[in-house]
């Protein structure tokens, strides 16, 4: 491992004497020749490829499709770590969604002052068309990613929820398969537990939220805008593994006050819709009027109670990141609890004193956009050039409202298979969270990303990060 790093590592300690959970698995490596292993990466790329687990980067003109880099290290959580988690992830889950029938109701935090109300009237992700309406089972988020950095043994922050279309749970499924297939013997000797449920579970859960006019079985459908979406590999992978039919807008319309797919026996209503397409893109009659992405009159189908939709329209107001600083409050007043995983403390750009601060200590903090994802439209301070904070800062000031800032945490680290060892990286966690309305499902683990740049923090695939299996130790 390489020496003189202050961060928390989750193999080696900060004292660099192997963690409890992962003694077996270091007693194996060590014992494992450096040559095998690397045949073993060039083995899992091969898998990658052949299988055909690729993503495609916005705007590059020179690779439309890449291989997402899989590193063969796992990352591994003990039982009763998990078991804190878990409870944090259901807590903060059940919030949300109380949050939302709630903003779309009556609004009751508002009233009692805990949020402005200039943050919801004024927010983007704000959808009008939701108001009064509640979704089959009271369920808006169906599908969740909450993302969580580790800075000590027991310190686990919550970096960002995903409640509009999280993705990632493709990589998690195959970077476990993957693992299966090289090294059997890992997985007799270590009780890890299983993710693959994980489609079935979807299909179960999103079955639960059928709306009131489905008779008998529902029948499932992932909406997808089509192959150029960079997450297009994850819809056909999810729609294969659930049995349910992938469609894309050109495919549905509205007959006899349902929605109904396109088959060559004619159209057949579906009952849940799981749509990996944005809100403004979901009704052309409703939103964005030139979008051909969506189904023209589902929303009128929606309110009317004739279709799911997962996620409900309008769940964006609950993972904007200007409202994110809000969740502990949140948390609080829907559960009368104390949140047990904590925020990342945060700058509201909007607030005169914050942005004073923020301005005055760029090159310290990370900077982000309310609306932005997949590490776009970022500044990392510690990482950025004086002419880049220069230039962001004139942006900052031009549009205070639409940033937070965030200080550079020192985010736990998990080695890596490099040619001259072990190496430490900075990783994150994304557990994925099914809803229907009388369970909240986690599965065990989750994604992790990692920043393969040593020292970067930066863990998106979309700017040169990579995956590794997770592994949760059975108790």
């Amino acid at each position: 491992m390489e020496s003189g790093v202050t961060h928390f590592d989750e193999m080696y300690g900060r004292d660099h004497t192997t963690r409890e959970p992962y003694k077996d698995y270091s007693g194996w490596i060590q014992n494992e020749e450096v040559k095998r292993l690397a045949s073993k990466v060039k083995e899992s790329e091969s898998f990658f490829r052949r299988t055909g687990i690729t993503f495609n980067v916005y705007g590059d003109p020179d690779a439309t499709e890449r291989l997402i880099p899989f590193d063969i290290v796992p990352r591994i959580i003990a039982a009763q770590e998990w078991n804190r988690l878990e409870k944090g992830i259901r807590q903060r889950v059940r919030a949300i969604n109380a949050f939302l029938h709630d903003i779309y109701h009556r609004q009751e935090i508002l009233r009692a002052g805990r949020i402005p109300k200039y943050l919801i009237q004024k927010n983007e992700a704000f959808l009008p068309q939701m108001i009064g309406v509640t979704p089959p089972g009271e369920v808006y988020t169906h599908i969740v990613g909450i993302d969580i950095v580790r800075t000590g043994e027991n310190d686990f922050f919550v970096l960002e929820d995903n409640a509009r279309t999280p993705s990632g749970v493709s990589y998690m499924l195959e970077n476990r398969e993957t693992m299966l297939h090289m090294f059997p013997e890992l997985f007799a000797k270590t009780k890890v537990r299983d993710v693959s449920n994980y489609p079935a579970s979807l299909r179960k859960s999103l079955a639960r939220c059928m709306p009131d006019q489905c008779n008998g079985k529902p029948e499932i459908a992932i909406l997808t805008p089509g192959i150029h979406n960079s997450a297009y590999y994850e819809h056909s992978f999810l729609a294969d593994q659930m049995g349910a039919e992938l469609v894309e807008g050109h495919d549905l319309r509205v007959v006899d006050g349902r929605i109904a797919m396109r088959t060559t026996r004619g159209y057949s209503p579906i009952d849940v819709l799981y749509r990996r397409v944005d809100d403004d893109y979901l009704d052309p009659l409703t939103f964005n009027p030139e979008s051909v992405l969506g189904v023209p009159g589902i929303m009128d189908v929606y309110r009317s109670g004739g279709i799911t939709i997962a996620n409900a329209p309008g769940t964006g107001i609950s993972d904007d990141k200007a409202i994110y600083s809000y969740m502990p409050d949140i948390v609080e007043f829907y559960t009368g609890e104390k949140a047990i995983l904590k925020n990342v403390p945060t700058w509201r750009c909007s607030e005169k004193e914050a942005l004073a601060y923020v301005l005055d200590n760029l090159s310290d903090l990370v900077v982000k956009e309310v609306h932005g994802s997949g590490g776009y439209g970022m500044l990392v301070g510690p990482a950025a050039s004086k002419r880049e904070i220069q230039t962001f800062a004139k942006k900052l000031k031009s549009k205070p409202e639409n940033y937070i800032a965030q200080p550079t945490l020192s985010l736990s680290t998990v080695p890596i298979f490099t040619k001259k060892g072990l190496a430490p990286r900075h990783v994150d966690l994304r557990p994925f969270v099914l809803v229907s309305p009388d369970e909240i499902n986690i599965t065990p683990g989750g994604l992790t990303r990692v920043a393969l740049k040593e020292g970067s923090l930066v863990v998106n695939s979309s700017q040169g990060g990579g995956t590794k299996d997770t592994w949760v130790l059975e108790e």
